[in-house]
């Protein structure tokens, strides 16, 4: 059985992943000041990027707005020809959001801007530790996939 973690510790750890988090989200912020899209709109459009065409219930679900203000969202992004309006192959009745070019290159070049903000965060750091890093941070999302799924079945 693994040693038990004090509770101390896992509070030092949330509190260093809460202003990691802070720093990351207010730099995302910066380089979105040069783009014509609010952070709702990035945070949209990564999904979309990630996932492929969605619902609007399944981008209010993801980005975790109501439904209306997702709506409102989905209008804006499709009069700035970043998303448009599709309906499904399969079943006529489902309308999916589909990522534009342009929304997909504002996209890639954010999250360009934002991993060159990162490597030069890291460039003092050894490539052996930047690796922990992500192996310990990618044990930590599948733990929370795990709890997320665990607690979606309950």
């Amino acid at each position: 059985m693994d040693e038990v973690k004090s509770a101390a510790t896992i509070a030092e750890v949330e509190r260093e992943l809460r202003y990691i988090s802070g720093i990351i989200k207010q730099k995302g912020r910066e380089i979105l000041k040069n783009y014509p899209i609010t952070t709702p709109q990035f945070i949209a459009l990564q999904w979309l990027l990630e996932d492929g065409d969605l619902t609007i219930g399944e981008v209010s679900n993801k980005i975790n707005l109501a439904f209306s203000t997702t709506t409102d969202l989905i209008d804006r992004m499709e009069k700035n020809l970043l998303v448009e309006r599709k309906r499904d192959t399969k079943d006529r009745r489902v309308v999916r959001i589909h990522l534009l070019d342009k929304g997909k290159d504002i996209i890639q070049e954010v999250i360009e801007k934002r991993q060159d903000y990162l490597e030069d965060v890291l460039e003092d750091v050894s490539t052996d530790r930047v690796d922990v890093l992500y192996d310990i941070l990618q044990l930590l999302h599948n733990q929370m996939k795990i709890d997320k799924e665990k607690n979606s079945n309950v």
